[in-house]
């Protein structure tokens, strides 16, 4: 009898442990407001609010230790409306994502600013207006930041270089003018990938940036001018290059190109001179310089006759292999 006492204990003490709802009720209340605001939709049906929201529920998750939500991430799917100012009163998040959400539209939330222990915001491929907001730089943590694929206006916040961790910049294809912010030129801590690209940005590259070993940069289709070549350097460890499609002007035969340099395309632009004989020492797997200004033969050896004509076609006087013979 004992025993069999001992037994419906344990059971009952086993069965109230499993079914107890780590979820912290704060975190699921605002999490149920955020599901409201965009319409109870199918994409949040697994937020139940007899659930608990730690093991029941998609697109979020629990820290181990303390349950609380460290991670939001709604990805591809029918969701309409704008970001909701409640994802600020999720004080222990540590990854924001809105995805591929293309009806979701209205400006970046102020509240998002109260986010202290956020390390990765992605707010990609939505349909967001307004301008990239300088309060972003409060968010020091941040080692990845992604608001490409946007309707985003205004110009670039120079704030953005004080974050000290951040590794990746992507502002990539939005509406933004102005020049870019000379303070890019003097990251603080880690030198993030720069991603500038399908802007309307204006004006020189800031002479600044050529204190920055950027592994990854582009800055192109874009309306830039003057000099780019304060990006490379024999001394750089820069992988990807892409400058093309912008009115950049500058002569190539005395730049020292970066030797792990893999992809560099600065085709449409007005770049002159001759191809320097050091690039054959490079082991490029893609290289575009068409449609510019260059001149003179393409020194042979290395990677460079491995590419076909369209890498050089469209120059003033380029001659040789793979182009026509140099008279």
């Amino acid at each position: 009898m004992k025993t069999l006492f001992l037994s419906l204990v344990i059971s009952t003490l086993l069965s109230l442990s499993l079914s107890k709802d780590l979820c912290n009720s704060h975190d699921k209340k605002v999490l149920l407001r955020i599901k409201k605001h965009f319409g109870d939709p199918y994409l949040l049906a697994s937020w139940q609010s007899d659930t608990d929201c730690c093991k029941a529920w998609y697109q979020v998750k629990c820290d181990s230790t303390s349950n609380r939500i460290i991670s939001l991430t709604i990805f591809a799917g029918n969701l309409s409306g704008q970001l909701p100012a409640a994802v600020g009163d999720l004080p222990y998040l540590q990854t924001l994502v809105f995805r591929k959400l293309t009806d979701v539209t209205g400006p970046i939330q102020p509240a998002i600013a109260k986010l202290v222990h956020l390390n990765f915001l992605s707010l990609d491929r939505l349909n967001l207006t307004g301008t990239v907001p300088g309060f972003l730089s409060k968010l020091k943590k941040l080692t990845f930041l992604d608001l490409s694929f946007n309707g985003l206006s205004g110009s670039i916040p120079s704030s953005l270089a004080l974050l000290p961790n951040l590794h990746a910049l992507h502002l990539d294809r939005n509406r933004l003018t102005g020049s870019i912010p000379e303070s890019f030129g003097t990251f603080k801590g880690s030198v993030p990938y720069l991603y500038l690209s399908h802007n309307q940005l204006t004006g020189e590259i800031p002479a600044s940036l050529g204190n920055m070993d950027f592994s990854v940069i582009d800055l192109s289709r874009n309306k830039l001018v003057g000099d780019a070549s304060m990006l490379f350097g024999l001394n750089k460890t820069t992988r990807d290059v892409d400058l093309s499609r912008n009115i950049l002007k500058f002569n190539l035969s005395n730049v020292a190109f970066p030797s792990g340099l893999r992809n560099l395309d600065i085709s449409h632009n007005k770049i002159f001179g001759s191809i320097p004989p050091q690039m054959t020492q490079i082991p490029l797997q893609s290289l575009n310089m068409s449609y510019n200004r260059l001149c003179g033969q393409i020194p042979v050896g290395g990677k460079l006759q491995s590419f076909d004509y369209s890498t050089y076609f469209h120059n003033r006087c380029l001659c040789g292999v793979p182009l026509e013979n140099c008279k």
